[in-house]
């Protein structure tokens, strides 16, 4: 019986980078009897990436975003007409700036029939020009990138760069929750799942490469001014206050939920107070 994978992907402004990243995908070889469709979100692109994908890839999906979906909700878009055209087998979260290696679907895949179709099944992506650098991945209860190794470990939840979703899964948990706009919303699904019983395990080796976008955000940056660093706070790509509430409501205590929202208030206005630090749990683009 042929398998059937949608690859889903949500798009903004980054032509050459989606370009590559679908050239890879396409160019996956993939176990006998299974079949791929792309499902792609253009969330409001000027630069021409919708026209140039219908040019060389004329067999993706291309779905109209209004332009304010962002990653998350533009995912929840991608994912949701793709499961409202058929019922696949798998749904593969792909960011259009992670460059696939040769053997990673044929790996996810592998490893997910390992687990019994039953588990979610993430890759992890290093430096373009660095494989000892791990960027994305599946991560650990403690905010920590997962070491991959020669076989499959588990870890706790995981970024959105490359997950394989199998339809078990799909049907157990349901979509990924568009009350998160850009960032938290794989965070998000990794925890429920697991809460549910759903194991998330990460595939081994390295499966894709993708530079790290973690700068010192500018909402908490003391060389910006106040006005500035307010302003990206609020903004879609900032730190979202009110969705973190919701994600460490939904992930910890109460507590601790209230305790960083007015911390990371004061934040914007006495940056200076604290150190940066490295911390996916807190700032992922």
């Amino acid at each position: 019986m042929t398998k059937t994978i949608a690859a889903l992907l949500t798009v903004f402004n980054r032509k050459e980078k989606t370009l590559t990243c679908l050239q890879n995908l396409f160019a996956q070889e993939l176990p006998e009897d299974t079949e791929i469709e792309v499902f792609m979100v253009n969330d409001g692109c000027t630069d021409g990436t919708p026209q140039a994908v219908r040019e060389q890839f004329p067999s993706v999906n291309i779905i109209e975003g209004n332009g304010n979906l962002y990653w998350n909700r533009g995912m929840h878009l991608a994912w949701k007409t793709a499961s409202t055209t058929k019922q696949y087998d798998f749904y593969f979260w792909l960011n259009d700036d992670t460059f696939l290696v040769d053997n990673a679907l044929t790996t996810l895949i592998e490893v997910s029939k390992g687990m019994g179709d039953k588990a979610i099944i993430a890759g992890t992506t290093c430096e373009p020009h660095d494989p000892t650098i791990f960027t994305y991945g599946g991560i650990t209860n403690s905010g920590q990138l997962v070491v991959p190794q020669d076989r499959h470990i588990p870890c706790d939840y995981f970024h959105g760069n490359i997950v394989l979703i199998p339809l078990y899964v799909y049907e157990k948990i349901g979509l990924n929750d568009p009350v998160f706009r850009h960032a938290l919303g794989d965070f998000d699904y990794g925890k429920r799942a697991k809460k549910m019983g759903i194991r998330n395990i990460l595939a081994p080796g390295i499966l894709g490469k993708c530079e790290s976008h973690e700068t010192l955000p500018v909402w908490c940056d003391p060389k910006v001014s106040l006005k500035k660093r307010w302003k990206a706070f609020r903004a879609p790509l900032g730190n979202n206050p009110e969705e973190f509430l919701i994600y460490t409501k939904r992930h910890g205590s109460y507590s601790v939920a209230y305790f960083h929202y007015a911390t990371n208030h004061i934040r914007v206005v006495l940056p200076w107070l604290w150190e940066y630090k490295r911390d996916k749990e807190h700032f992922v683009s």
